[in-house]
């Protein structure tokens, strides 16, 4: 037990170390414009009740509500909201390496004393740090996706009828965890299928299912209610604004998009087959060991006990390569299957090492293997640190930047046409009209053409444009009756040769 104590220090310590570095360099904030959208919504609920973006507008543009309610709770609760967010990473942090720690002893008995260790190095890798201090709920999303994973192993295991509790509790799970993130459906499905492989008659299986299926629609129909009614689809408009706006992604073959992926989610480079982006890649011998003994494993028993981690971590990054194939800051989309490959990595080795015998030689071969894999697990989370410091200040110098301005120098009722909307929604608090689609779904139709998307925004009666890095709209900001007013000159970004966060005046 006292080992287990390790992961809660290991815990506070990087949160410690992420959010103290950032807050060093120039203060602490988010990586990603995305978390002040949260942070958005969630002081919208706590104020007044209402889903909403801008103030009156009702809006579907959330991903995460149950992230969101979290992060609400803190404002009625008047907690400093960049504190409760980072409390609330770190709690999620170490609810993953907990139920890391659950599927780690029920999946490999053999090494259950060593459960410690897998929950350290989850703690450790440090995409997930990354994750936990960034405002968003991926952290949560992995967590939850691991607990259920975890609970469905302990039913399945069980040679009796169907512990009718624990398949109720999965379901609400699963529900919850479609409300942290829609890609939860890709773990819900496979949880379905599996409880039509577990003990007792056909006639329990199917009753099973049915409650499953029942229970995960009980905190999910509330939900699919209000996108129906605000946007007239179930799902957010973020779901398909993403889509969108990267569609030219999906000219590459799926197979090679899925390959890239899959490579770069095990720790390989975000582009090419050469270079390391995480010290789990060197977990990957590990993967294979474990992943060919967890399927013949579940082939001879005819259930999805050993592998459903597996194929829940392989089809989310399918998911994404096949819908949304980007690897931009860090892959952050591909973080839920980061603890499944680190998990499996880690007992894959230890059964490797194992065969190798207690000789000397041995011995030597497997302190080296240990010694080498924490110490780079511990410069990566040092490396780590440093590009959250840095995303933080990207963010800060740009996008907060340029929302201070516009609340400062643009009348409150203003209407702004805005590509990065979620520092502006913060600490601007105007009218938007919100470029990527997010809480404007009427642009999404409109994302793929630059010429209509200029119309439209001249149509709009929009007063200002912030641009964004990367996005210039250029058929709206060479029109020289628009007018430069403000520009971020925010010196990371121009050392990059992009063009800086600016606002201009339109006519």
């Amino acid at each position: 037990m006292s080992r287990r104590w390790w992961v809660i220090g290991a815990v506070a310590l990087v949160m410690a170390l992420f959010v103290g570095w950032s807050a060093a360099q120039g203060g602490p904030g988010f990586p990603l414009d995305d978390g002040w959208i949260h942070q958005t919504y969630a002081r919208s609920l706590a104020r007044n009740g209402r889903w909403e973006y801008t103030p009156g507008v009702v809006s579907a543009g959330s991903t995460a509500p149950l992230w969101t309610m979290l992060l609400a709770l803190g404002y009625v609760l008047h907690l400093p909201y960049l504190l409760w967010a980072f409390v609330l990473g770190g709690l999620s942090l170490l609810w993953l390496a907990w139920a890391g720690m659950q599927l780690w002893r029920l999946l490999w008995p053999d090494f259950a004393d060593r459960d410690w260790l897998a929950g350290l190095t989850l703690v450790l890798t440090w995409p997930l740090v990354w994750s936990a201090a960034s405002g968003m709920e991926t952290i949560l999303f992995a967590a939850l996706g691991l607990q259920i994973a975890a609970l469905y192993g302990r039913t399945a295991v069980q040679d009796e009828s169907p512990d009718w509790k624990a398949v109720a509790v999965l379901g609400f799970l699963s529900g919850l965890l479609i409300l942290t993130r829609p890609d939860g459906m890709v773990l819900v499905l496979l949880v379905g299928v599996g409880l039509l492989l577990l003990p007792g008659s056909w006639r329990q299986r199917v009753l099973a299912g049915v409650v499953f299926a029942a229970l995960t629609a009980v905190p999910l129909l509330p939900y699919f209610a209000f996108n129906l009614s605000a946007s007239g689809s179930i799902w957010p408009n973020t779901f398909y604004a993403k889509q969108a706006e990267y569609q030219a992604l999906l000219a590459t073959p799926l197979p090679v998009r899925f390959i890239s992926l899959l490579y770069f989610s095990w720790g390989g480079p975000a582009a090419g087959w050469r270079g390391i982006s995480s010290a789990h890649l060197l977990l990957l011998p590990g993967v294979i060991a474990a992943g060919w003994q967890a399927l013949t494993a579940d082939w001879r028993s005819r259930l999805l006990v050993r592998t459903l981690p597996l194929w829940w971590a392989g089809g989310h990054v399918l998911l994404y390569a096949w819908r949304l194939p980007v690897t931009y800051q860090h892959g952050r989309y591909l973080f839920a299957a980061l603890p499944v490959w680190v998990l499996y990595g880690l007992a894959g080795w230890l059964w490797l090492l194992g065969r190798l015998g207690n000789g000397r030689q041995a011995r030597i071969l497997k302190q080296a293997a240990g010694l080498t894999f924490g110490l780079l697990l511990l410069l990566f989370l040092l490396l780590g640190a440093q590009s959250y410091a840095a995303d933080v200040a990207f963010i800060e110098g740009e996008m907060v930047d340029a929302a201070h301005w516009l609340a400062a120098n643009t009348p409150p009722d203003a209407l702004i046409a805005a590509h990065d909307i979620g520092a502006i929604g913060y600490f601007a608090e105007r009218p938007l009209l919100d470029l990527a689609g997010l809480v404007s779904p009427e642009i999404i139709s409109l994302l793929t053409d630059e010429g209509s998307l200029a119309a439209y925004v001249r149509a709009s009666g929009a007063r200002y444009l912030v641009t964004a890095p990367g996005w210039e709209y250029l058929n709206l900001t060479t029109d020289p009756e628009v007018q430069l007013v403000y520009s971020t000159d925010f010196a990371w970004t121009e050392a990059q040769g992009v063009n800086g966060t600016a606002v201009f005046k339109l006519p």
